[in-house]
């Protein structure tokens, strides 16, 4: 067979065309169903009727009517509260009983006749009309009959009789939303009230609120109507959590009364956690924050002060173990979890009350007060706080060491480092003492970090990292495992159902592919394999956090020991030695980074024997060096973690050039050693690119400070040390690639050396340097037209013109003033006419120029 298009061509118009076949037949099959469910369906519902258009109104006629009833109720209850406050003296007794009466007894019958006419929405105006009224008519009945009472206790007594009555009338007339929500809101009062009528304290009126959003909480459960439970909700919600913020408030105050309140209102909240796991978690949570605060208020009332926030931090950890404990006596996990999450703030809460001595071990030596090796240190800090933080940060580290989890682990490690930090400053450590616990913490830490893994024992594995594919638009949730184990899906195509399937209905319109070539058909696109995230190693986790503490350890021992000489030497000795080991045993970025801090705990070595043996500035430059020249030697063999520490020693080295700064001389010295140690380095195959720069360049700053320290003002003194190599090696450059360009190869050195000479020529009152200039440039010119080279020419031409022009420019100002002054004018215009005249063949000419000087290298 042969073919005119390639395969790979040619097989995408075979699959595109099986794919607009595929869709031509789905779409044939769909018109086949819908033609025979027209054929074989009644005959009535083969035309459906026609739809009359339905005018568009703003409002409906319910809503119309409810805001007609709702304006109605409310004007009648303004004129009933009117007519009760104002116009109730002009009657007599007879008169105000019989209003009262009627009008009551009218507003509460009513709606029954109305319900049985339908009229729901009248008759629930109406009825909350009739409400409102029985509020009136005990207002009325205190105010002509039982004037004497007492207005707090009548109110309890009426709210208690009011909400009964409108239960039972709710009850009555069961189409009625309004009473029964209304009888809840009115059973709020009843106990409030009661207790203050009755000159009850705050510890009283507590228990009321209390027992009141118990029972509110007993309708949440119980009651069936939806506005009844939503009503009592709110009730319980905030008359409870009046009731549980003065039980605080009382443990804080009195404890012994406030703790009976908040352990009965911890009860309450277990129990509605209880029954609705839906909002087990936060409530709970509530209760189990009542409790710490019932326990915790009497045990701050018998301990000392400084045991305070020990006591609730160990009741909360206790409160948050019952996540673990309760799991085996089947607790619902909703409020495991929310008394755990208590407990836990409660601890959280403490470990910020125990952060200040943390923070003063971790910063207060970077803060000096004292100058370095005067033997002085820094007066205590946080004298007079409580020493009890250290016992609140090794009970949360001993609870969270008992949790098999990474995060648990972590925070044990975390809090163990605090709690050594924080260890001097709480119990006033001397110095020699502070020190000593400062670098075993770093010494543990390190150590920590290079081998984590007997922190990882217990701790669950993570799950095996891996390719999974997701059910997505293309591909069915049953095929996913199949792309995970690499099988190959064929989707059926639209319109033939899968075995076991359900097939389409028939008013699904088909996915038919895109037209144009090579556009993707959805029904044979596969789902995208999406790879899953490896879980992070707990052992890698706990190394780095483990090495974080022991940096900031290291910092604050090498701080610490800078108030005495001797100390500071066996601080910064121990820190070399650490971070060389775990430079050694460690791997990855730890061993980077530990390599780096111990060339730098080697640079601090050296400064601080230079300082002891009493050397200079300049000397203590060139002592210095040592540090590079060692990382250059130990580069050669630590492959791993070569760059980083040559790195490292470079910067020590910048270091030591600021130092001899001071003295040229030591300066060129230190910059002529730096490079030595370049050069040596550069003698290594992968080094060899950069260091040999690096070397050239300090070599030739060397030269340069020792000729300004000898006062040579000569600028071809700093430019022809440059021009000489750079030449040669554009020479090299030129003979191993002829087709390189003059300028890149030659252009820089001979820039450097003719542009200052230039400018020196221009300001030398003697003949000697211009004419060595221009015989120079005139060499330089020949050499560039001789060997086709443009750099060379157009360089040495422009220096030989312009170093020209300087000395002639002395005689051409006394030739011009012999002249006659019309001659200038007169000279300047036959030029103008030659060029004019010639102007064309002057045109060619450039044109010629420039296209040799661009043919030229």
């Amino acid at each position: 067979m042969d073919n005119s298009l390639p395969p790979a061509d040619e097989l995408v118009l075979v699959d595109r065309e099986l794919a607009r076949l595929d869709a031509h037949r789905t779409r044939l099959l769909a018109r086949r169903a819908w033609l025979v469910q027209v054929l074989y369906q009644p005959a009535r519902a083969a035309a459906p009727p026609p739809r009359t258009a339905v005018p568009v109104t703003d409002s409906t006629p319910r809503s119309a009517q409810n805001v007609l009833l709702t304006l109605g109720g409310t004007l009648l209850t303004i004129a009933a509260v009117a007519f009760t406050l104002v116009s109730w003296g002009s009657m007599g007794i007879g008169g105000r009983a019989a209003v009262l009466c009627a009008v009551t007894g009218a507003a509460l019958a009513a709606p029954v006749a109305l319900l049985r006419r339908g009229l729901v929405s009248t008759a629930e105006s109406v009825g909350v009309l009739g409400l409102v009224l029985t509020v009136l008519d005990a207002y009325a009945l205190h105010r002509v009959a039982l004037s004497d009472t007492d207005g707090l206790g009548y109110a309890a007594v009426a709210s208690a009789v009011l909400a009964g009555t409108w239960a039972a009338y709710g009850s009555a007339l069961s189409r009625l939303r309004v009473p029964p929500p209304a009888a809840v809101v009115a059973a709020q009062l009843p106990l409030p009230l009661g207790v203050l009528a009755a000159g009850g304290g705050p510890t009283a009126f507590a228990w009321a609120a209390l027992v009141t959003a118990a029972a509110d909480g007993a309708a949440v459960l119980w009651a069936r109507p939806l506005p009844v439970r939503i009503t009592a909700g709110a009730g319980a919600v905030a008359l409870g959590g009046w009731a549980l913020l003065t039980g605080v408030w009382l443990s804080l105050s009195s404890p012994w009364s406030g703790a009976p309140l908040l352990l009965a209102g911890a009860a309450a909240c277990l129990y509605v956690a209880w029954r609705t796991p839906a909002s087990a978690v936060a409530v709970s949570a509530v209760a189990g924050l009542a409790a710490v605060a019932a326990v915790g208020g009497p045990s701050r009332s018998v301990l000392p002060v400084d045991w305070a926030v020990p006591g609730y931090v160990l009741c909360g950890l206790l409160l948050a173990s019952v996540w673990r404990v309760g799991a085996g006596a089947r607790l619902p996990r909703g409020i495991r979890a929310g008394l755990a999450g208590a407990g836990a703030s409660v601890a959280a809460l403490g470990l910020l009350w125990a952060l200040p001595p943390v923070a003063a071990g971790a910063l207060g030596p970077l803060t000096r007060t004292t100058e370095v090796w005067s033997g002085e240190h820094a007066g205590p800090v946080l004298a007079a706080y409580p020493a009890t933080a250290l016992l609140v940060l090794a009970a949360t580290a001993a609870a969270l060491a008992s949790v098999p989890r990474p995060w648990a682990r972590c925070g044990t490690l975390v809090l163990a480092w605090a709690l050594l930090t924080a260890l001097p400053v709480s119990l006033r450590l001397p110095y020699a003492a502070t020190l000593a616990l400062q670098l075993l913490t770093t010494a543990a830490a390190l150590w920590t970090a290079v081998r984590p893994d007997p922190l990882t024992r217990g701790l669950p594995r993570p799950e095996a990292s891996g390719a999974t594919a997701e059910p997505g638009p293309a591909t069915p949730a049953g095929t996913a495992a199949e792309t995970a184990r690499g099988t190959k899906t064929t989707a059926a195509p639209t319109g033939r159902s899968a075995p076991g399937s359900v097939p389409a209905p028939p008013s699904a319109p088909p996915q038919v592919p895109a037209a144009g070539f090579g556009a993707p058909w959805s029904g044979w696109a596969p789902s995208p394999v999406r790879p899953r995230v490896p879980a992070a190693e707990p052992g890698a986790v706990l190394g780095w956090v483990a090495y974080a503490g022991g940096l900031l350890s290291a910092v604050g021992a090498v701080a610490l020991a800078l108030d005495v000489r001797g100390a500071t030497f066996a601080a910064l000795g121990v820190v070399l030695g650490l971070f060389a080991g775990v430079a050694v045993l460690g791997a990855g970025a730890r061993r980077t980074v530990s390599a780096c801090g111990a060339v730098l705990a080697a640079a601090g070595l050296v400064l601080a024997g230079a300082a002891a043996a009493g050397l200079e500035e300049h000397w203590t430059a060139l002592a210095l060096l040592l540090v590079p020249a060692a990382t250059a030697a130990v580069g050669a063999t630590a492959r791993p973690v070569a760059l980083p520490v040559e790195v490292t020693g470079a910067a020590v080295g910048l270091c030591a050039l600021g130092l001899a700064g001071s003295r040229p001389a030591f300066l060129a010295l230190t910059l002529a050693l730096g490079g030595v140690i370049a050069a040596a380095t550069a003698v290594r195959p992968e080094r060899r690119p950069f260091a040999s720069w690096v070397a050239a360049g300090l070599f030739l700053l060397a030269a340069w400070v020792r000729l300004g320290a000898w006062g040579v003002t000569t600028p071809e003194a700093y430019t022809l040390p440059v021009t000489v190599p750079a030449l040669v090696v554009g020479f090299l450059r030129r003979r191993r690639d002829p087709e390189a360009s003059s300028w890149t190869a030659y252009g820089p050195g001979l820039a450097v050396t003719l542009v200052p000479s230039l400018g020196a020529a221009w300001t030398d009152p003697e003949w000697v340097r211009p004419l060595v200039l221009g015989v120079a440039a005139l060499a330089v010119t020949l050499l560039g037209a001789r060997f086709r080279l443009q750099a060379l020419l157009l360089l040495g031409g422009t220096v030989l013109a312009l170093d020209g022009l300087h000395e002639l420019a002395p005689y051409v100002v006394q030739v011009v003033g012999v002249l006659p002054r019309w001659l200038p004018p007169a000279l300047a215009g036959l030029l103008l006419l030659a060029v004019g005249a010639t102007y064309e063949q002057r045109r060619r000419d450039a044109r010629r120029l420039r296209e040799r000087l661009a043919r030229m290298r």
